[in-house]
């Protein structure tokens, strides 16, 4: 993820800056492309509430997952109280950050809301991580996981 957001911070829900190599390192990360107006986001932003934290808390040791939340909002406001109001605990690469555009042309993006899986590299594992929470739940994250090359125990 270090070729990623080489050079860039990212925030935390509370606002902190955090660095990416340190936050990301191996881990899936899911770039989840996503805005408060947009109703199918805010459909699924619960669903992937609940895998994350089931993921991090409910798991010992915490699974090698993050999310990095890529705003549509509007403005810095919309995205903060979209993230407040029902984001979990995860990362977002900041509003005013240009660098947005070129992750949704990298990745693709044209509809949101979008869950993009990827491994260490930036290389995609499935840009179909919303299909694969709602069909499989939790499962889907051990595919995600060989896919990745991270080798580490973790039973789900």
């Amino acid at each position: 993820m270090v070729d990623v957001f080489s050079g860039r911070l990212l925030v935390s829900k509370d606002g902190r800056s955090v660095d990416p190599e340190e936050a990301l390192q191996n881990k899936v990360v899911g770039l989840y492309f996503s805005a408060g107006w947009c109703s199918p986001c805010r459909d699924f932003t619960p669903v992937l509430c609940d895998f994350y934290t089931e993921l991090l808390e409910e798991t010992q040791p915490p699974a090698p997952f993050e999310v990095v939340f890529i705003s549509s909002d509007h403005s810095a406001e919309e995205m903060a109280g979209y993230m407040h109001a029902m984001h979990g605990d995860w990362l977002a690469l900041p509003f005013h950050d240009p660098y947005k555009h070129d992750l949704k042309k990298k990745y693709n993006i044209t509809a949101i809301p979008k869950l993009v899986i990827v491994k260490q590299t930036g290389e995609v594992i499935t840009d179909k991580g919303r299909k694969q929470i709602r069909d499989k739940g939790l499962s889907c994250f051990r595919n995600w996981l060989e896919g990745a090359d991270i080798f580490q125990n973790f039973s789900s």
